[in-house]
């Protein structure tokens, strides 16, 4: 057996954990710290780990674990009031998030390369460059939030909220993209199994509230933690692999379902401290390793620049403009469009 993952495993939680503690000290939020760490480790940098071979396999599948683990968690810390409250706000600031992101990318490529938009080919090529930038990294957003202490509330719940159905808008939005080129993609298929998995979360939300005196009765027993992270894991892997729906979004719903039972507080105490002090540092450094400048001419490297400005703008308006639209102040509207700017593991 190789032993080389004990030691990454321990640069990787003592490197996150000082880069992080400096970050805090200048006050950004700790993830921002797991993540340079990880730009730092991996080979853009010092060239220590990467994500590749048998090690890189490894800390992929516990990475995937850490951000399951981190939505799961803030379904459990989710105010469901709250959160039906301004399901209409999260839905039309989801919706201008997406649509602007995706002009913004598609003219911004086409100009920077001048493409011709007449032209199908390079139209399609341009459009998805804009199709990257619409979906919100929900798991950053969802970290920096709980951080700021800042996860409930109006614009918490408006950004989460809105997080979740970009993700999900920006998946049918690649299908449609994906099947102007492909013939053997069906967005129909990608609507219906959208709509199918919903039903199911419907339906599974009634079974947990039928179900919730039985799980009351254990809320303070070992058994009802792993009971409620086997029910996410399973919700995870049927969202991933049934329904092409992300796997962090099945257990942010897992979360959900419980966040109003008794057996609350004792499961969320169980999860988070295993995700703080493990797998989340390994998440977050996991997305800085993936970070790979090797080959990266002067051409390109200034149209990364441009693609992360427009990346930035695009939501900041998209999102911001979306939550005024709902009647949100313009500090409010400001905070929910800042919110939703950060990108990652569902793009």
């Amino acid at each position: 057996m190789n032993y080389e993952f004990l030691l990454w495993i321990a640069l990787i939680l003592i490197s996150t954990k000082v880069l992080g503690l400096l970050c805090k000290a200048v006050h950004l939020p700790e993830v921002v710290g797991a993540l340079l760490a990880g730009v730092i480790l991996g080979p853009s940098a010092l060239g220590l780990m990467s994500m590749e071979g048998d090690t890189g396999t490894l800390l992929t599948y516990v990475a995937e674990m850490g951000v399951i683990f981190l939505m799961f968690s803030a379904g459990l810390d989710t105010d469901l009031k709250e959160l039906k409250a301004n399901i209409g706000a999260s839905f039309v600031t989801a919706l201008i998030g997406v649509i602007v992101p995706l002009i913004g990318g598609m003219i911004g490529y086409a100009l920077y390369f001048g493409e011709d938009l007449s032209n199908y080919d390079q139209m399609l090529q341009s459009l998805f460059v804009g199709v990257v930038l619409t979906a919100t990294s929900v798991s950053i957003t969802v970290e920096t939030l709980r951080e700021m202490g800042r996860l409930s509330g109006k614009v918490g719940m408006t950004i989460l909220g809105a997080a979740i159905i970009d993700d999900i808008l920006g998946m049918v939005v690649l299908a449609v993209v994906s099947s102007m080129k492909d013939t053997s993609v069906k967005p129909t298929t990608v609507l219906i199994k959208i709509v199918l998995y919903f039903v199911l979360i419907l339906i599974l939300f009634m079974v947990t509230s039928r179900l919730e005196f039985a799980i009351e009765k254990n809320d303070h027993k070992r058994r009802v933690a792993i009971f409620a992270i086997a029910f996410c894991f399973i919700l995870a892997y049927v969202s991933e692999i049934g329904f092409g729906i992300a796997d962090i979004t099945g257990a942010y719903f897992a979360g959900v379902m419980l966040c109003q039972s008794k057996i609350r507080d004792y499961v969320d105490v169980k999860i988070h401290d295993v995700s703080t002090v493990f797998f989340s540092c390994i998440f977050f450094a996991s997305v800085g390793l993936k970070v790979t400048l090797g080959g990266m001419t002067l051409k390109i490297w200034l149209f990364a620049v441009i693609l992360t400005l427009i990346a930035i703008i695009s939501k900041m308006v998209g999102c911001g403009l979306g939550a005024k639209v709902c009647k949100f102040t313009w500090k409010e509207s400001l905070q929910t469009g800042v919110g939703m700017i950060s990108r990652g593991e569902v793009a």
